[in-house]
């Protein structure tokens, strides 16, 4: 008997559990992701900054990205109220045309022309670009950020502080209000 109340309440426990953790995260504000093709779009008739997440499947740093930098609910607001937020798999096989270029996948590089273009052959996974409205690069920046310096450099490109103010002296101003 004591047996069956046991694997019961355990069983409980794992049913009830995974009910509320999964109901606490689909209420959680999540990035508005869109393709690059519709990033594109969207830019035309409201112009913005676009944001590109170059992962890869296999990356684990990716992964702790997405859980701890891209679920943060003021990196979710802020990307989501000034940017166009592309996540773009670096070994994608679709072709993706852009300013009369055509970028394939390529064997020899394992990635796509688009996301070896993007960065330049630096092939470093997270990586982030983030580009002008006029679809100029801003700047790539390779690896994983932690909440508190996504914050300091979407804010640098977010409010133009790029176009007036140089990054070493931006960052030793900075006061963030994501404390790690």
């Amino acid at each position: 008997m004591m047996k069956q109340i046991l694997i019961f309440l355990f069983t409980a426990t794992i049913v009830y559990g995974s009910a509320f953790t999964n109901s606490y995260a689909e209420d959680k504000p999540k990035i508005q992701w869109v393709s690059f093709d519709q990033a594109v779009e969207l830019s035309k008739k409201e112009p913005r900054k676009i944001l590109i997440d170059i992962y890869t499947d296999w990356c684990g740093w990716c992964k702790k990205m997405d859980a701890a930098t891209y679920s943060h609910p003021k990196i979710v607001e802020y990307i989501n109220k000034h940017f166009y937020a592309v996540k773009y798999n670096a070994e994608s096989k679709d072709t993706i045309r852009f300013n009369n270029h055509v970028f394939t996948y390529k064997k020899d590089y394992r990635c796509n022309e688009f996301a070896f273009s993007l960065l330049s052959g630096k092939m470093s996974y997270p990586s982030t670009v983030w580009l002008a409205e006029d679809f100029t690069m801003l700047s790539p920046v390779g690896g994983y950020l932690q909440p508190s310096l996504m914050e300091k450099i979407l804010t640098y490109y977010g409010e133009n502080h790029h176009n007036k103010t140089a990054w070493a002296e931006y960052e030793k101003q900075f006061v963030g209000e994501i404390k790690e």
